[in-house]
């Protein structure tokens, strides 16, 4: 399966999760790791959009490929099994627990839940301390220039 995460190019050579854990996001505490990816470029680049401004757009993005092999197993969470207030900003401490349960488990490498962002859409998060994880390797890394236009 192939899925999309757009990142800084400084960050574009490795995947890690570390970044999420910083601050704690949606799906995961402070402090537990989680790489956030999406089933497309464009749900990829939609949920860096919504955080940015025209003043704050910077211009070394880079959209990266991942390939989890198909033998891995994905967890599924569909909109109707999240907590209620799941999208909403900020985020609820009930989502994060969700993420911090499927680290804590480790029974799956890869876990897909529903895009706050575009509805229909789905977000693949990748557990970095899952065996399989290894597994997973960045097979293209190609610069993203966002159109301004967006943010007009």
């Amino acid at each position: 399966m192939k899925v999309f995460r757009l990142t800084r190019e400084k960050y574009a050579d490795q995947i890690s999760g570390r970044g999420a854990a910083m601050r704690g996001v949606r799906w995961n505490s402070q402090g537990v790791e989680l790489v956030y990816t999406a089933a497309y470029r464009s749900l990829a680049m939609a949920e860096v959009a919504v955080h940015l401004t025209l003043a704050t757009l910077p211009d070394d993005y880079m959209m990266l490929t991942l390939d989890i092999p198909d033998d891995l197993e994905i967890k599924k969470i569909n909109e109707i099994e999240v907590p209620e207030g799941w999208n909403n900003f900020p985020h609820l401490r009930s989502t994060q627990k969700v993420g911090d349960h499927f680290v804590s488990e480790n029974k799956y490498c890869a876990m897909k839940v529903p895009s706050a962002v575009t509805k229909g859409d789905y977000n693949i998060l990748i557990n970095p301390s899952h065996t399989g994880f290894k597994d997973i390797s960045i097979v293209e890394r190609v610069k993203f220039p966002f159109d301004r236009r967006i943010f007009e």
